[in-house]
C-alpha cells in the first residue's frame, strides 16, 4: 500500500469499555472493497491506540488472514450491535491461515497483539462508533 493511499484511509475515535473502564482508539475506517483486501498488510508498527475497523452492511461469518501482514494483531469480531462476538489474539504474522469470526458479525477491530489483554477485553463487552446500532 502506497503512503498516498493510505494517506486517504479516514481515521475516527473507537471506545472500548471494559470491566477496567473506557479506552479510546484512533483508527483508520474501511470504506472500500480495496481497503478491506489491503487492511494492515505492509505496515511495519502500530501505534498501541490505533488500529482498524473493517465494518460491513450486513453480519455474516467474516474471514481474516495474515498474508504480509509483519506484525502480530488483537482481531475483535464484533455485532452489529457493538458487543464484542470473539477476540483472535496474538495473531501469526504472513500467515495464511483463515481466521473466522466463528458466527454473524458485522465488524472486525484488529489492534496491535496485547492490547486485548491491556484493557482486559472480553466477549459481550461494547465497542462504541458510529457504526454500531444506537450510535
Amino acid at each position: 500500500m502506497t503512503t498516498s493511499v493510505m494517506a486517504e484511509m479516514r481515521k475516527e475515535r473507537v471506545t472500548i469499555t471494559t470491566a477496567s473502564g473506557r479506552h479510546d482508539f484512533q483508527v483508520e475506517i474501511t470504506a472500500t472493497d480495496a481497503d478491506r483486501s489491503m487492511g494492515l498488510m505492509f505496515r511495519k508498527s502500530l501505534a498501541r491506540r490505533a488500529g482498524m475497523l473493517f465494518a460491513y452492511p450486513k453480519s455474516f461469518e467474516i474471514t481474516m488472514w495474515m498474508k504480509n501482514t509483519y506484525i502480530s494483531l488483537d482481531m475483535i469480531f464484533i455485532r452489529k450491535d457493538g458487543r464484542v462476538h470473539r477476540i483472535e489474539k496474538g495473531t501469526e504474522p504472513f500467515s495464511e491461515r483463515v481466521i473466522a469470526s466463528q458466527g454473524d458479525v458485522s465488524a472486525v477491530l484488529e489492534v496491535a497483539a496485547g492490547v486485548a489483554d491491556e484493557i482486559g477485553l472480553k466477549p459481550g463487552d461494547r465497542i462504541e462508533h458510529a457504526f454500531f446500532t444506537g450510535k
